[in-house]
């Protein structure tokens, strides 16, 4: 019951909060840059990570941080699981760089929250539609990374259960390559605190862990889904081996 009665205090906090971190993005288009907007948004993501501990007792363990690299030029593409929004906001709070997220085009429609994700001109893609989705991500993916912006990818494409595994999609590492762009891979146990689809919100500390820069010099197509792949899932199973044990 007070996990219960904690959860719905942090959704009523959430919702009020993007609302306003939202207002003021949108209020804000006409006179600022879209990094300007972009950092009012990493400010919501770091108040809701404090108010989610205060209120539900989740607290994050970043490890990795060291293999972020210090060169303020140097363009990357994230590629990470997905298990929860959780990884979602905490992204932006933890790289330096701005990031671009590739994310399905219904959360545009979204009120407050769409219209202010709208102004950051990030990817938003129709998964319906594997191929236009794949055209986005490519045509979209080389003018972010010019501008100097990283692209964050779940290429899993969706949520997925705690212990399960989803086929990689190859946008990413497709991108990578025409681009001639290098990964950082992410793995987060975030589906043991915060599953998906779930309202309950359970005490906790949530390990994210960043890997080495996967380079594509040298590289098939292939030899880098499968190295990106192999790292992430590998990391899944020391962050959270109980729920692969079975």
């Amino acid at each position: 019951m007070i996990i219960w009665f904690r959860s719905l205090l942090f959704y009523l906090f959430g919702f009020t909060s993007v609302t306003i971190f939202a207002s003021a993005i949108i209020l804000a288009i006409p006179f600022t840059s879209i990094r300007t907007r972009y950092n009012i948004g990493v400010a919501w993501c770091r108040l809701i990570q404090k108010v989610l501990f205060l209120l539900c007792g989740i607290d994050s363990d970043i490890q990795g941080m060291e293999n972020i690299p210090r060169d303020p030029n140097k363009s990357l593409i994230v590629l990470g699981k997905h298990q929860s929004a959780w990884e979602t906001f905490v992204y932006p709070a933890i790289f330096p760089k701005e990031l671009c997220f590739v994310f399905k085009r219904e959360l545009l429609y979204v009120p407050f929250f769409g219209w202010a994700l709208a102004s950051l001109r990030m990817i938003h893609i129709n998964r319906g539609d594997r191929e236009k989705a794949r055209e986005a991500v490519s045509t979209q993916g080389k003018v972010v990374l010019k501008e100097g912006r990283w692209i964050a990818i779940f290429p899993e494409g969706t949520r997925t259960p705690r212990g399960s595994f989803k086929p990689y999609r190859k946008g990413g590492v497709r991108l990578a390559m025409s681009t001639q762009t290098d990964i950082l891979p992410v793995a987060q146990n975030s589906g043991a605190i915060w599953p998906r689809k779930t309202f309950l919100k359970h005490p906790g500390t949530i390990t994210l862990s960043i890997g080495p820069v996967i380079s594509v010099q040298g590289k098939t197509e292939e030899q880098l889904q499968s190295e990106v792949e192999a790292w992430i899932e590998g990391e899944m199973r020391r962050l959270d081996a109980p729920a692969y044990a079975l």
